[in-house]
């Protein structure tokens, strides 16, 4: 696998594998569900990962052994669990990630998909939900005259093995003693041991499939408290895995210099009591990502535009179309040939072995038809012209093979958004 294709977010494309291609019914959920909650050992732990290999990969499901378990939860045993390298941001700068290997990322896969199956997030957590997408957080924040967005800085190593193991005992096991040992083989197997700051520090890595849907289960306090905090002053409030965003009529979002604590020891005003509920969570505020989007600008949300509606932006849409048109002018090879030249330049930042023009479109349309819809004119036209294309070049197409792998392995950071980004890519 090339793990220069790990990039930060996959906003969901995973969930959408899961729940059309795989064809994923709600019995088997509420089975996976009931199974979980009734184990009582790591033998009941293997069989229930490998029901739901089954579940997510068919025929090409392979197995989970007990030794497998067992030798990837102890990093004092298994040396190599994570290869770590570094990917370039378009924005500047490197973000690291943590890439499990082939054996240990199987179990997280089935781990994951366990836990999403079990566990029901606080309603405003849409990030790494069964059925929820980046569209579903993006429609809660249309139309309002301000939407703030703020970043939690290293969010996913702010939550260690005892946390995780904490988190897990209490709310799948409730804190039954003899399920403890449970508790503790889950939260090995989720964490590992890393440098931080100068310290080794047993926590979430980045790059783990399993890491967003355990901080959805480890954040419904902070949720249900800053959703209360929203209806208080009159605003809404998603959270997107570490993409937290506000949205309302009215600026509530103003500093004040001297903040003052009321009868119930909270903040009187909305930004000071914000800054607090979330260093109780022992989480903090990526300061160089807050921004505050006012009406008549242009307002994102997880990437998508929500002014009037939940729209892509024009350069997308435009990037379609001028590939298309080369397509059709020059014919498949020649396009490719431009566009692999092209876009190693707009997206160098991610994959550097070159993209294939057939996927990106493809990928593109399928994001497309996500936001806007089936129905839209504008991606029935496109998807149209590149099904005109696609025809006469059906051979030369499917030699160059898909890698699914890759595709995948993006499910271990947040959501569709850049997910989408890398199946464009293959």
């Amino acid at each position: 696998m090339d793990y220069n294709s790990y990039t930060k977010s996959i906003r969901q494309v995973f969930q959408s594998i899961i729940n059309t291609e795989m064809n994923i019914e709600q019995k088997h959920i509420d089975h996976i569900k009931k199974e979980f909650a009734n184990m009582q050992t790591k033998e009941d732990l293997v069989h229930l990962l490998s029901e739901a290999n089954v579940l997510l990969y068919g025929k090409k499901s392979k197995g989970i052994q007990l030794k497998a378990l067992t030798y990837f939860a102890n990093p004092e045993t298994c040396k190599v669990r994570y290869k770590t390298f570094t990917v370039k941001k378009k924005s500047g700068g490197e973000r690291t990630i943590n890439a499990p290997v082939k054996g240990l990322k199987s179990i997280l896969r089935s781990l994951n998909f366990v836990l999403q199956c079990a566990y029901q997030p606080h309603e405003a957590a849409t990030g790494f939900v069964l059925n929820k997408s980046i569209v579903d957080n993006a429609k809660k924040h249309v139309g309002h005259h301000y939407v703030l967005n703020i970043d939690l800085k290293d969010f996913f190593h702010s939550f260690d093995r005892n946390r995780v193991k904490m988190g897990i005992w209490y709310n799948f096991f409730n804190l039954n003693k003899e399920k403890e040992p449970l508790a503790f083989l889950l939260a090995s197997l989720c964490t590992h041991p890393f440098e931080i700051d100068g310290e080794i520090k047993t926590v979430l890595p980045q790059g783990s499939p399993a890491s967003p849907t355990i901080t959805n289960i480890l954040c419904k306090k902070l949720d249900h408290r800053l959703n209360g905090l929203a209806n208080r002053f009159g605003a809404t409030y998603t959270r997107y895995a570490d993409d937290i965003t506000f949205s309302s009529q009215h600026n509530i979002y103003k500093k004040v210099e001297k903040p003052v604590l009321n009868e119930r020891g909270a903040y009187d005003d909305f930004y000071s009591e914000l800054e607090r509920l979330i260093k109780g969570e022992k989480l903090i505020i990526n300061l160089k990502k807050t921004r505050l989007q006012k009406a008549g600008y242009r307002q994102e949300v997880t990437g998508l535009k929500v002014n009037e509606k939940v729209n892509v932006h024009r350069r997308y849409i435009k990037q379609i179309r001028m590939w298309l048109y080369l397509w059709e002018k020059w014919g498949y090879e020649l396009a490719e040939q431009k566009f692999q030249k092209d876009y190693s330049k707009d997206k160098g930042h991610v994959k550097k072995n070159g993209s294939k023009l057939h996927y990106v479109i493809d990928g593109k349309l399928e994001f497309l038809k996500m936001v806007k819809g089936a129905n839209n004119s504008t991606y029935i036209k496109l998807k149209s012209r590149f099904e005109k294309l696609v025809r006469p070049c059906k051979e030369i197409i499917e030699s160059k093979e898909i890698d699914l792998e890759s595709i995948l392995e993006v499910f271990s950071k947040s959501g569709l958004r850049e997910a989408m980004e890398l199946f464009k890519k293959n």
